[in-house]
């Protein structure tokens, strides 16, 4: 007796949706990347976060959304920012007590300048134990310093009041800073950005700095300032021919 074995052929849009729901079934088995933590940031957390939790209500925020975070050198003033709806809303503008350098961005190990750019924060570069209270480490270099021979490591946003290269915060102001960071991470945001301008990226701003030897370097930094006022959300950033472009980000 024969047997036969019917062979069903399936066409490429109906196998792609196969493929599809196999990627999502074994991606929905896969852990999140973790949040590290410590005592010390659960205790903050469990003391800071119910005042977070009031003060973002009164402004339609929940601890735990998406959050971007934009710095500005001159003004020594580090916003942050949480998604309501389809965009961002300015929920706080924290000093940054101390940052070393000047205006420009960051060159080589060691020169005691903090950087200017896009950089991102994932979970991995979250530090509940560090010396400096608090801290998450900005990613510098990014792939446009390495492509200009940028060097230089360890940059962070941390507590203690002291820094050199780094953005240095007084404790309570990290404590809330790391609390809605960290919040908006163990809420499934995979990262946060960070955009380190030198100053508020206006034509009017601009003008002053025109003779500056870093004029061209920011007005590229201004197409990513202007693309975030005009839209209300970071741009997704890459470097081509050594330049930052820019592209709405994809969820």
């Amino acid at each position: 007796m024969k047997s036969h074995v019917r062979v069903r052929i399936l066409s490429p849009r109906t196998f792609a949706s196969l493929l599809l729901l196999a990627g999502l079934a074994v991606s929905s088995l896969l852990p999140a990347a973790t949040v590290p933590s410590s005592r010390r940031s659960r205790e903050v957390s469990a003391r800071v976060s119910p005042s977070l939790k009031n003060s973002l209500a009164a402004n339609g925020l929940k601890l735990g959304n998406p959050i971007f975070i934009r710095i500005i050198k001159q003004t020594r003033e580090l916003e942050v920012w949480m998604k309501r709806g389809e965009r961002f809303r300015l929920f706080k503008t924290y000093q940054i007590h101390y940052f070393s350098g000047s205006l420009g961005p960051k060159l080589r190990e060691g020169d005691r300048q903090a950087p200017e750019g896009f950089y991102y924060v994932p979970p991995s570069r979250m530090n509940p134990n560090s010396r400096f209270h608090l801290s998450f480490n900005l990613g510098y270099p990014n792939t446009y310093d390495r492509a200009h021979g940028r060097t230089g490591s360890a940059l962070m946003v941390h507590g203690n009041t002291v820094s050199i290269g780094c953005f240095a915060m007084d404790d309570r102001r990290i404590e809330e800073i790391y609390t809605i960071a960290e919040a908006a991470l163990t809420n499934g945001q995979s990262f946060f950005r960070i955009h380190i301008f030198p100053f508020r990226m206006t034509e009017q701003n601009l003008s002053k700095y025109r003779e500056s030897k870093w004029f061209p370097f920011w007005l590229n930094l201004k197409e990513g300032f202007d693309f975030f006022e005009r839209t209300g959300s970071p741009p997704d950033v890459t470097v081509s021919n050594r330049r930052y472009r820019f592209r709405k980000a994809t969820p």
